[in-house]
């Protein structure tokens, strides 16, 4: 049995009448299913390696995962040299994270990957590792070193393990949370705006211009570029950036905003002066790079 049928297994809520068939097997010892269940009674290092990993099955399936992962772990000590302790320990990563306890799951994930590099759930528990970072990621406002650590083990996914099942997943999960991160710009940007602080503003929306073009946050970035000039008399700039906007992102709201403001004061949407925008104007409309 192959720790991906073990996944399924779980995954597909199958487990009971295994475990239950493991425990009434020991009936012949003179342990009942009862004394298999309350393992205080009886040690548990009188059970199999297997018996306790269908318990710790069996807790999954409970939605019990902390309780799991204590049996999958006790299989990494008791057997450490077993293949069900090889099996126990992608588990336990996965006990661990179904129990939100990520530190957990991600040193359960990173022991997997250290001690079976070539194995075919390597690519599983690197997932794993960075899920153990990205599901932390629930909001724009909190800190965002765990986006970059995220951003940093999904990448290792996609590019280690460009083959598995979980690279796709991996590369939407990266853009998301490369979007998290000009969501993030974007907030700051627009305090900076609400507060008159037209130049701090401006650096934050002009990062999510230069480093996350590719974001759902780069239009609405250009035309609060456009405003922040304008109020600080920067028309050349302020045009500039409505000419990037209008080429992009014509269909979007941002664009009709921007339209408005500029030609309300008798400016155009078109690349004015020597400027970063400017630059950015040649490079991404013109094709200059040089």
């Amino acid at each position: 049995m192959t720790i991906a049928k073990s996944r399924k297994r779980l995954i597909g809520a199958v487990v009971v009448v295994a475990v239950l068939g493991a425990c009434s097997g020991n009936q012949n010892t003179g342990r009942t299913t009862n004394s298999f269940f309350n393992p205080q009674e009886i040690p548990l290092e009188t059970y199999s390696a297997e018996q306790i990993y269908e318990r710790g099955e069996f807790e999954l399936n409970r939605r019990r995962p902390a309780e799991a992962a204590e049996y999958f772990s006790e299989i990494e000590r008791l057997y450490p040299y077993s293949e069900w302790a090889k099996r126990a320990l992608i588990m336990q990563a996965f006990a661990f994270h179904q129990d939100q306890d990520y530190p957990n799951s991600r040193s359960a994930a990173q022991r997997f990957i250290d001690f079976f590099p070539d194995d075919d759930d390597a690519a599983y528990a690197s997932y794993l590792l960075a899920l153990s970072y990205y599901d932390q990621i629930d909001e724009v406002g909190r800190d965002q070193g765990l986006t970059f650590q995220a951003l940093q083990a999904l990448r290792q996914v996609i590019e280690v393990y460009p083959d598995s099942e979980y690279a796709r997943s991996a590369v939407l999960k990266f853009d998301l949370a490369f979007d998290h991160l000009a969501g993030k710009e974007m907030e700051v940007g627009r305090y900076y705006l609400r507060r008159d602080h037209y130049t701090a503003a401006i650096n934050r929306f002009r990062v999510v211009v230069e480093d996350f073009q590719t974001t759902s946050h780069t239009a609405e970035a250009l035309h609060r570029l456009v405003e922040a000039y304008l109020s600080l008399g920067l028309t050349n700039e302020a045009q500039t950036a409505g000419a990037i906007l209008g080429h992009n992102y014509q269909s979007t709201e941002w664009y009709e905003a921007s339209y408005k403001l500029l030609t309300g004061k008798g400016l155009q949407m078109r690349s004015f002066g020597n400027n970063w925008l400017s630059a950015i104007y040649r490079q991404t409309i013109k094709g200059e790079w040089i």
